[in-house]
């Protein structure tokens, strides 16, 4: 049920005193961008009535056919306690739709939306929780970004090892403020590494929530001195950071992956949405890990995934059933990483689940078994395939995945496709570090 109607946001902003309020949405790759205006504004927002230039913004639309309005969602005004208390700052969410009166193929909110209507219609409501790792760097004297933290704190470590716990803590005192519920937070394995995860929601809900909490994450950051960045893999020789991706579906209120007479307390639907994702996760992978970057996390000796293989008892496999069962029963997602579109990423999650669930898709036999430790033949034997190895790889497989190209769309599909390619490409004509001083003084 939604908190606000357009007549609740502009009594609040009245009441408030809010003077700015930001119209906000995501493009395509994952980029939070905004449009602000002032309150004397909000009324013809709030009437769909606010025109931007789409051919501006990476992946949207042609010059030709540039014109497009913002939808704003008036559930997701939030007031952001960061901002001077008079004349307040606030947000709302946008849809975006063309001309046409239509909502954008393009648009990454509206993909996620489609896929909801999908399962909606089969009875299902996706629940998502993820938990959003980052680390934490100081900035130079231009409050530049640096990789440098100074710290050696690790997996659980507090002040005054841990640099970082006062930023820390006041993220999650503002993430609360603006209605988050914040479950857990602490120092991750690498130092300057840190992870805040909150309560998980409906799947809408909780995309918007990791691109409000990125958001949140980052100025608190800046306030401190910091920056909060969410690049996968930001220094060699460390863990990188992910997104783990925990899914339930639920009917009529109920929680449908637990059965407490399956050996694994799980229900035949479970098993499908499992068998789904593995059949589609190297087609989904460039969608999940969309940088160059999210290869060099994705490989051993760090705990991040690389077998396509389940499990109930450990976390080498790529997906992990936590130990929690009846309504918490859930299947988590190890392999995505910040970096992906929330959107597109819980959309595919969901269309390649529903797939397996369509197609009663059964899962190869669980490995049980520290994955990282097995013989190439042992590896063979439980039929372990592997992700793909770098960005072209991936988006390669993408290429032959009908259902995930079906999911992301025909506008979104072959434009990401394309510009993942010229990406991957100007990666491969960079001369990097590791080259000069592996082979300038030999050659």
């Amino acid at each position: 049920m939604a908190r606000y109607t357009k007549e609740d946001v502009l009594r609040i902003a009245e009441e408030e005193n809010v003077e700015f309020i930001r119209l906000q949405f995501t493009d395509v790759f994952g980029n939070l961008k905004n449009i602000a205006i002032t309150s004397g504004h909000l009324k013809n927002a709030l009437e769909n009535k606010c025109m931007f230039d789409g051919s501006s913004i990476d992946g949207f639309a042609r010059i030709e056919e540039s014109d497009m309005y913002l939808h704003p969602d008036p559930d997701t005004l939030e007031i952001f306690p960061w901002r001077p208390q008079h004349g307040k700052v606030a947000r709302l969410i946008c849809d975006v739709y063309g001309t046409d009166g239509q909502p954008f193929i393009g648009d990454p909110r509206y993909i996620l939306r489609r896929a909801i209507k999908e399962a909606a219609d089969m009875g299902y409501t996706l629940n998502v929780g993820p938990e959003c790792e980052f680390f934490l760097f100081q900035t130079d004297e231009n409050a530049q970004p640096t990789t440098v933290a100074y710290e050696r704190a690790g997996y659980f470590d507090l002040g005054p090892v841990d640099f970082g716990e006062n930023a820390r803590r006041d993220m999650v005192l503002t993430l609360e403020e603006m209605g988050f519920d914040i479950e857990a937070s602490h120092h991750e394995c690498a130092p300057a590494q840190h992870e805040i995860d909150f309560r998980y929601d409906e799947a809408l809900k909780t995309a918007d929530n990791i691109m409000t909490f990125k958001l949140a994450v980052k100025t608190i950051a800046r306030r401190h001195g910091q920056h909060a960045t969410f690049m996968p893999k930001p220094k060699y020789g460390t863990a990188g950071s992910g997104m783990h991706l925990n899914l339930s579906l639920s009917k009529g209120g109920k929680n449908i992956f637990q059965d407490p007479k399956d050996e694994y307390g799980l229900s035949k639907e479970a098993y499908y949405f499992i068998g789904g994702l593995m059949k589609h996760m190297k087609g989904m992978t460039a969608i999940l890990n969309p940088l160059v970057n999210s290869y060099k996390r994705l490989v051993p000796g760090y705990e991040a995934p690389v077998h396509i293989a389940w499990s109930s008892k450990n976390r080498s496999p790529l997906i992990r059933i936590p130990s929690a069962r009846g309504e918490g029963t859930r299947v988590e997602l190890r392999s995505p990483d910040s970096a992906a579109n929330p959107y597109l990423a819980i959309a595919i999650c969901l269309q390649a689940g529903l797939d397996g669930i369509k197609n009663k898709i059964e899962p190869p036999e669980a490995v049980n078994k520290n994955i990282f430790e097995l013989t190439e033949k042992e590896r063979k034997k439980y039929k372990i395939e592997t992700l793909p190895s770098n960005l072209l790889d991936a988006v390669e497989e993408l290429e032959k995945d009908e259902l995930i190209k079906a999911a992301l769309g025909p506008h979104v599909a072959p434009l990401y496709i394309s510009g993942k390619k010229r990406e991957w490409a100007e990666y491969s004509e960079q001369v990097t570090q590791w080259e000069t001083d592996r082979y300038l003084y030999k050659y």
